[in-house]
């Protein structure tokens, strides 16, 4: 039975150098959905990307985002999944759904995409981007993602991710760097990879983290970790829409205000609309001095 909605928890292997992360996102899953209208095929991928990236925030050591993008030729152009260090996530789909009509149930990356890459970027508040960039051209995002891991960090990773119409779940286990007997810790990976192997999608969906993680390893000491709780929040606001619009400078805007009216600007990722009147937009270039006394 399910008890773990809209939360991350951690686990180590004790006396290993394996860590592990495992998630559940229903609340948060079916806020995101609400905002749009996504073919089914699109809302289970989508499932997979807020899964995947809520899994891999756990790499946001400060303040900051971390975002996992795919842009591809096919049906869907752009897949994004964004989440803070404050739990907080977010995402989008962009693309020309029609041609999807035909397809039926879950589909390939390579259906969805396309020719594509997949884009993983840390954003540490105060601190230098990174981006690490991979092909899209394995099967399942967890494929591309285990690559991604092995490529640019060299650690061996498995990742487990699935979605349904009501939930997206991820687990993840991966292999820090040895601290002890190489041999012991190459045969410790083995087993742990390999008793993840067995976890079915229906498992995952339907069973308890405590449930899928006593399945898989009631025979190894595993330590798991207090969850923490996820949520669907949106870091839009006036004042960024404000800044957006000062970005354009004066000429563009009091044209664009001369010819609208109103300008409205819509948040792509919720929907939040910002309106301008004329007046906002003479405030927002002269804004009015203070008084000195």
């Amino acid at each position: 039975m399910k008890n773990n909605n809209d939360t991350l928890q951690r686990f180590i292997f004790e006396s290993t150098d394996i860590r592990g992360e495992i998630t559940t996102l229903s609340s948060s899953y079916q806020d995101l959905l609400a905002l749009q209208k996504y073919p089914p095929q699109v809302e289970l991928l989508f499932g997979e990307f807020l899964a995947a990236v809520t899994l891999l925030s756990s790499r946001l050591k400060h303040s900051g985002m971390i975002t996992i993008q795919a842009r591809g030729t096919g049906p869907i152009t752009t897949i994004m999944a964004e989440c803070t260090q404050d739990n907080k996530l977010r995402g989008i789909v962009r693309g020309d759904f029609d041609t999807l009509n035909g397809l039926e149930g879950q589909s390939t990356l390579q259906e969805l995409l396309g020719k594509a890459t997949l884009a993983i970027t840390l954003e540490p508040e105060g601190k230098e981007r990174y981006q690490g960039v991979v092909p899209l051209d394995e099967e399942h995002l967890s494929s591309c993602l285990e690559f991604y891991f092995y490529q640019s960090e060299q650690l061996p990773t498995k990742i487990k991710l699935t979605s349904d119409a009501d939930t997206a779940t991820g687990l993840l286990i991966q292999q820090l760097p040895s601290s002890g007997d190489h041999d012991k810790s190459q045969e410790d990976w083995q087993r742990v990879s390999n008793l993840l192997e067995t976890l079915s999608s229906d498992e995952q969906l339907q069973l308890s983290h405590n449930d899928q993680l006593y399945r898989l390893f009631h025979e190894q000491d595993l330590l798991l970790f207090d969850p923490t709780t996820m949520q669907f929040s949106c870091s839009c606001s006036r004042q960024r829409t404000e800044n957006a619009l000062l970005s354009l400078g004066r000429k563009d805007v009091l044209e664009l205000s001369a010819e609208q009216g109103l300008i409205m600007i819509n948040c792509q990722f919720c929907s939040q609309e910002y309106r301008f009147t004329a007046a906002d937009v003479d405030l927002l270039f002269d804004p009015p001095q203070p008084l000195l006394h």
